[in-house]
């Protein structure tokens, strides 16, 4: 049997099934465990996962942070590798990590941030301009954990803690199609909104006027985006609409609160 090493790899996920195989498949040889949180999907997510080799959990959703936390606490080893239903580990990536494990190195940090690169669907790779984002995904639970923020998923390292940088990306297929990614970002917008209320945020009026066009110039030209010709044209102005939605709903909601009082 193939030496696995003694980590542990978690993966929260609802109504996936579609997607679930690739990043299941690209680590579960070579892994101790493979978990899978699903929070009530109605498809066959976890039937999928479980045929895979994966342990399936059950968990309410009780936001992005919260639910990764629960997802660390079900892991036996200390050294975690997260992955969302959405990215897979490449090749490249999955010898580097094996190579680290292999020779003790994975210990020169507490935690090693991983570029997530964005792939689409008509893409076998993720192009060597495509958008990306460093994030602590490969970490020692006992120097880090997930934040308790119900929209942002992010690994806050202990006071101390040394992180490092691998080379190898994952691979993020986040947009099913274009009608997923309208929902999902009109979705998102809301728990936005939600959070700024909660925490006495507020946006200035201006960003109206503002938010669209700054934000499509960000995506055509900043991410890169103008490399991808029509597609990438699509690409901001969703990006850009989705980044004006915010600021709209949150205006939205300043009016429906003002109109309340009177």
């Amino acid at each position: 049997m193939t030496h696995r090493l003694p980590l542990s790899v978690f993966i929260i996920a609802k109504d996936e099934a579609d997607r679930i195989e690739k990043p299941i498949r690209s680590v579960i040889d070579w892994v101790e465990e493979v978990i899978v949180i699903d929070s009530g999907s109605t498809d066959a997510t976890p039937e999928v996962a479980a045929a895979l080799g994966a342990r399936v959990i059950h968990n309410d959703w009780p936001g992005y942070g919260p639910q990764k936390r629960f997802g660390e606490d079900q892991c036996r080893n200390d050294w975690l590798l997260n992955l969302d239903a959405d990215e897979e580990v490449t090749p490249e990536l999955a010898e580097e990590i094996k190579a680290k494990f292999a020779n003790g190195s994975y210990q020169d940090a507490d935690g090693w941030r991983i570029m997530i690169r964005d792939i689409y669907a008509h893409e076998i790779a993720p192009a060597p301009w495509a958008y990306g984002y460093h994030q602590i995904r490969l970490y020692d639970r006992r120097k880090g954990r997930f934040s308790h923020s119900s929209i942002h998923d992010t690994v806050r390292p202990n006071e101390g803690a040394h992180i490092s940088n691998l080379n190898g990306i994952m691979a993020h297929r986040s947009i099913r199609s274009l009608e997923f990614q309208v929902g999902k970002y009109n979705r998102y917008s809301d728990m936005q909104v939600a959070d700024m209320a909660a925490r006495g945020r507020t946006l200035p009026r201006y960003r109206l006027l503002t938010e669209f066009p700054v934000s499509f110039l960000k995506a055509y030209f900043v991410r890169k985006y103008v490399k991808y010709g029509w597609w990438g044209l699509i690409l901001s102005v969703n990006y850009a609409h989705a980044r004006f939605l915010r600021v709209a709903k949150a205006y939205e909601a300043d009016l429906t609160k003002r109109s309340e009082k009177g």
